[in-house]
């Protein structure tokens, strides 16, 4: 059974995907997180890069948009784009976000605007039309084909959506129908609007919800809040009136996701180890420029040869991995450590087994190959700002290193420091040593302070610094 729970309170809105309880996706959005994925902005151009086609934006945001002419189109489509669109610095233009602002980086934009909707999606500025990948039967997608070439408005384009899959032509017609209307009123707002300015704010996670999730491979919604309950059956019996009898209000006394499992599931998630079941167990961990996993054996030996233990062990490692991938909403360039296998014919399932199971994932993913040193690449669009983001902030010790400074490192550098002090200025009353308790106890269980006073014919005393960074430290004369 295939479940989406809801779970909603002032401060944030949680959605889980469970099927036969097991976790297959999770999504939270706070009222302190703006979500920029999918606005469209009448932007002002601050700067242009020469020979880029790309523009820094203003949009009205702390943080200026980058706006590269292709993003945001299928690769065919980019393909028939003009090869030279002008940018010019004070233009004001219509922009829309595909990717929320990241770390130091601000939001990229793309100038080819496209309006979501239920069946389908409208591309005003691209004459494109594209059919889901995931509709896989020919004669559907045939048929789809043929609907979007007469239902798409002139020099506009469409792209059909998975749940369009069966739908009648009046149904999409009617999905264009309020497309158009919303885009028509967009461009009668941005000639009214002096820029920077909102144009569209792209619906709430309830709504995409709705909009992208609840589809017929869905058994159940659940919940737990009965105005977003009633909310969400009077939109589907506008949009899905089949779909709105798999929506239930959860009424029970134990919290939602705590009957399921998830609050468990979500604290696993922020853990750089993840065990499999066999014995062995993954590490993952992210840099700035990509993230890095590393699969091991751990306790599991295998009942047969050493070939088929590695082999076992890297499916099980594979399976696990991306779905930690879309669990984390972990996006860029991924480098996966398999253990090493000597066969190629393992080599290439293994890949083959990736290839099939990323079809799961609603974000694109691409496993590339297996680099020259054994690693397997993959590319996994990056796009909102993902679920450890916001969860869990910056660690003020460590500042994102993963460690710190022992506290023979700091007692090192404090004796260095003092020594350079006494070189241009000596203290006969000596010094007072304000550091953390960890360092304390260093000091004195080494007693460099000890040897320092002989060498330098002073005297020391150290204070407790409740609170104090664990690496810093502070140096004071006396007298």
């Amino acid at each position: 059974m295939k479940s989406i729970l809801v779970n909603i309170v002032p401060e944030e809105t949680r959605m889980a995907i469970v099927a036969d309880d097991e976790l297959l996706a999770i999504e939270v959005e706070r009222a302190s997180h703006s979500h920029l994925v999918g606005n469209i902005y009448k932007g002002h151009v601050q700067n242009v890069l020469p020979g880029m086609q790309a523009a820094f934006v203003d949009i009205g945001w702390e943080k200026n948009a980058f706006l590269y002419i292709g993003d945001g189109l299928p690769h065919e489509a980019i393909q028939s784009l003009p090869k030279k669109t002008k940018i010019h610095i004070g233009q004001n233009l219509p922009i829309q976000i595909v990717k929320d602002a990241i770390g130091t980086k601000g939001p990229r934009a793309t100038l080819h605007l496209s309006l979501p909707g239920r069946n389908v999606v409208l591309m005003p500025t691209a004459a494109y039309i594209g059919i889901s990948r995931r509709i896989e039967s020919e004669e559907e997608r045939g048929r789809l084909k043929e609907i979007a070439a007469r239902i798409c408005p002139k020099d506009m384009g469409l792209i059909i959506r998975t749940v369009a899959a069966g739908q009648s032509e009046e149904t999409l017609q009617t999905d264009v129908d309020y497309l158009t209307r919303l885009w028509e009123s967009l461009m009668a707002r941005n000639k009214l609007s002096s820029a920077p300015a909102l144009l569209y704010r792209d619906a709430d996670l309830i709504i995409r919800i709705v909009r992208d999730t609840l589809t017929e491979d869905i058994d159940e919604m659940l919940i737990d809040d009965a105005a977003v309950y009633q909310r969400v059956v009077e939109l589907l019996r506008y949009t899905s009136p089949e779909l709105a009898r798999r929506v239930r209000l959860y009424e029970e006394h134990t919290p939602l996701f705590r009957k399921y499992r998830i609050d468990e599931e979500i604290e696993r998630l922020g853990d750089r180890e993840v065990s499999l079941r066999s014995g062995g167990f993954i590490v993952i961990d992210k840099t700035e420029a990509l993230t890095v996993i590393d699969v091991n054996t751990g306790k599991f030996v295998g009942q047969a040869n050493l070939a088929d233990t590695v082999y076992r062990t890297n499916l099980e490692a594979a399976a696990e991995i991306l779905k930690q991938l879309r669990l984390r909403d972990i996006g860029g360039i991924i480098l996966i450590d398999f253990i090493d296998m000597e066969k190629d014919e393992q080599k290439e399932k293994l890949l083959e087994f990736m290839r099939e199971r990323v079809r799961l994932d609603r974000t694109k993913t691409n496993v590339v190959d297996i680099t020259s040193l054994g690693l397997v690449e993959i590319t996994r669009k990056k796009s909102r700002q993902n679920f450890e983001s916001i969860i869990y902030s910056e660690c003020p010790y460590c500042h994102g290193r993963g460690r710190i400074e022992s506290a023979e490192t700091v007692s090192i550098k404090i004796c260095r420091d003092i020594r350079r002090i006494e070189a241009s200025s000596h203290a006969p009353s000596g010094y007072e040593i304000e550091v953390p308790a960890r360092v304390a106890e260093s000091l004195r269980d080494s007693r460099l302070l000890d040897q320092l006073a002989k060498e330098l014919g002073t005297s020391f005393a150290i204070r407790i610094e409740p609170g104090m960074h664990p690496e810093n430290y502070s140096i004071l004369q006396k007298g």
